[in-house]
């Protein structure tokens, strides 16, 4: 991060912001932006067909968005420390809008890598959100704000698997990116209307180095995770992009500590507060991801495989809703939690949560209603996770390095997704069962993915547990400022 003394955006007579606004418009853009990534599941076997490709070429239109996100996640919440959180905001939600357009014009495979690539632009909505958060609101709105946009995540990626359903049934298949464009200009005109511009900025000048060297490194690292079950895990181009993740992020890491206003501030990073939540973020981001790989394959699988339920896709779509609402539903209680006893143990109970509602998936396969009550635990206990990591990051950080550290905390999240997605992938591709001419994972299958979720979340637990203790509950929601060892006042609404 910059050493540079923080600025403030110059004062004049204007009527202070409205605030009260301020949480339900962040929150609307974070549930777009997770129904963007959603929207696309029922078309993703069709898309070959659709954009007259080859399926592993047409696997693409989905890598390049976890590819973009993965950049661009760090990037913008850099840019937003430096140049205003709100301002980033605006352009991450332009690049929804116009990547959905992109992507709803085309009628072949470039134009869709292009489209989905800059829709995975948007991704730091969420981290810019809470920034902007703990720059405008008083500290005792900040801990129920904060779980409330974290769980916009949740929400938009259950309720959209129904809605896209639902489209892709009645509709062409082009209608789910237009119904993505027209939310995204919705979210944009409110955050226009509603969100005022931080005050808190670092300034600086941009790391463009350091941002392609970290763009390099992830990159190799999140291909090598994604396509290493079709290129084959023991092939020469898939340990080559893992050698060449870490080589490259070696090298960055050493560059980083040695420039003047890094892209990422590794000795902030490497305060324990900050690294072990991001080392638990990995954890978590694992156990989220598993529940979403293994119920809507096992409800949507033939009866007569003797495990599966032979429900359609808006119907499995229908069964994971209710975990969205439930992550919504308690971020209150979740930051009551942390008010109380402080976000380290709301992380902490969170984790057990999610692990004690794979422990019931396992038990529990057989009727559509065990899965809802599985779904509905597991959200219960993401939507604790996921107020708190944003909480512990921001109580170690000072203001001015706020978008930059919640932004490389999502990306651990998303790097623990991918790695899921990669071992579930294998699991899935190995324990296998004979179905007539067809080969499909076992009913062991599904449930070894799902203990694996279970062993994540009991491992972020742990990991959770060597979070250094607070000063107390009251130090969840303050702001330690660099290098004075006082806290600050949050921005009062």
């Amino acid at each position: 991060m910059s050493d540079a003394p923080e600025q403030s955006a110059p004062t004049g007579t204007a009527a202070p912001p409205r605030t009260g606004a301020v949480v339900p418009v962040l929150a609307l853009g974070g549930i777009v932006v997770s129904l963007m990534q959603t929207l696309v599941i029922p078309i993703v076997g069709q898309l070959p067909q659709h954009l007259n490709a080859s399926p592993s070429d047409a696997a693409w239109a989905v890598t390049a968005t976890l590819l973009a996100a993965a950049v661009a996640t760090p990037v913008m919440g850099r840019l937003g420390d430096m140049y205003g959180k709100r301002r980033m905001l605006l352009v991450s939600m332009a690049m929804l809008v116009v990547g959905s357009v992109v992507a709803g014009l085309s009628d072949s495979l470039t134009p869709m890598i292009v489209g989905r690539a800059l829709q995975g632009l948007s991704s730091g909505v969420i981290p810019l959100g809470i920034s902007i958060l703990r720059d405008e609101l008083p500290a005792e709105r900040l801990g129920s704000a904060t779980a409330m946009i974290s769980a916009s995540l949740g929400v938009g990626g259950a309720l959209g698997l129904p809605l896209a359903a639902l489209i892709a049934d009645n509709f062409d298949w082009h209608a789910l990116f237009w119904t993505s464009a027209a939310l995204g200009v919705v979210a944009l005109v409110l955050v226009l209307a509603l969100v005022p511009e931080s005050k808190v900025r670092s300034g600086g000048r941009f790391d463009v180095v350091g941002a392609a060297g970290m763009a390099a490194g992830l990159i190799c690292l999140l291909l090598a995770i994604s396509k290493g079950g079709d290129w084959g895990w023991t092939s020469g181009t898939t340990l080559g992009l893992f050698a060449a993740a870490v080589v490259v992020l070696v090298g960055w890491g050493f560059f980083e500590l040695r420039t003047e206003g890094p892209l990422v501030d590794l000795r902030t990073t490497a305060r324990p507060q900050v690294l072990i939540t991001n080392l638990a973020s990995v954890a978590i981001g694992f156990a989220m991801f598993s529940m979403s790989l293994v119920i809507p394959q096992v409800l949507q699988l033939p009866e007569q495989t003797g495990y599966g339920l032979g429900q359609s896709l808006l119907s499995a779509g229908l069964v994971m809703a209710p975990s969205g609402l439930v992550m919504m539903a308690l971020a209150p209680v979740s930051a009551l939690v942390t008010r109380a006893r402080g976000p380290k143990v709301t992380l902490m109970i969170g984790a057990l949560i999610v692990a004690a509602g794979y422990g019931l998936n396992v038990a529990l396969m057989s009727e559509v209603w065990h899965f809802v009550l599985a779904s509905c635990v597991i959200g219960a206990g993401i939507g604790f996770c996921y107020g708190a990591m944003p909480t512990l990051i921001m109580g170690a950080v000072p203001a001015s390095e706020t978008g930059a550290a919640n932004s490389l905390n999502t990306l651990m999240r998303s790097i623990g997704t991918s790695v899921a997605s990669a071992v579930a992938g294998v699991v899935l591709a190995q324990m296998t069962t004979r179905f007539g001419p067809y080969a499909l994972p076992s009913e062991d299958a599904f449930r070894t993915v799902l203990a694996l979720g279970a062993g994540a979340a009991l491992l972020g637990f742990v990991v959770a547990a060597f979070i250094p203790k607070q000063r107390g509950a009251a130090g969840a929601e303050s702001v330690v400022t660099e290098g004075t060892g006082q806290e600050a006042e949050p921005a009062k609404a």
